[in-house]
């Protein structure tokens, strides 16, 4: 697989600028070098899927590739196939502050962001942080 397919393919997601600056903070603030901010789908809740973020300086064969604003993104290819078209944003409310994952895919989603509904079935639960 080359750079280009690798890119084309991950375009889909996007970070925004606040996520983006969220995400440089805690590499500086853990004084972490060459880690990139892992996405990825797993199963959980109601038979359905749940988002999870990491921070994660290990590059695997089949990982696919982008940077934007400064910062590289690491998705594994099945869970690229869950979140083509999906937004990532840091957020701060009265409630808290965190990352929100916003996917045009899921047929439903929790508050949180953190999981959501496919045609396959539906999570819940809103425990997904960046670690």
């Amino acid at each position: 697989m080359d750079n280009t397919t690798t890119l084309e393919q991950t375009e889909q997601i996007t970070l925004t600028p606040s996520a983006a600056q969220a995400v440089s903070d805690l590499l500086v603030n853990r004084n972490l070098v060459d880690y990139s901010l892992r996405v990825f789908v797993q199963g959980g809740g109601c038979s359905g899927f749940q988002y999870g973020m990491a921070l994660d300086n290990r590059l695997r064969d089949t990982d696919l590739i982008l940077e934007q604003h400064g910062v590289k993104i690491l998705v594994d290819e099945v869970s690229i196939q869950y979140l083509n078209g999906a937004t990532i944003d840091y957020v701060e409310d009265p409630s808290g502050s965190g990352f929100k994952i916003t996917n045009p895919n899921a047929a439903s989603s929790c508050g949180c962001g953190q999981s959501s509904e496919s045609s396959e079935g539906s999570s819940c639960g809103c425990g997904g942080n960046c670690h």
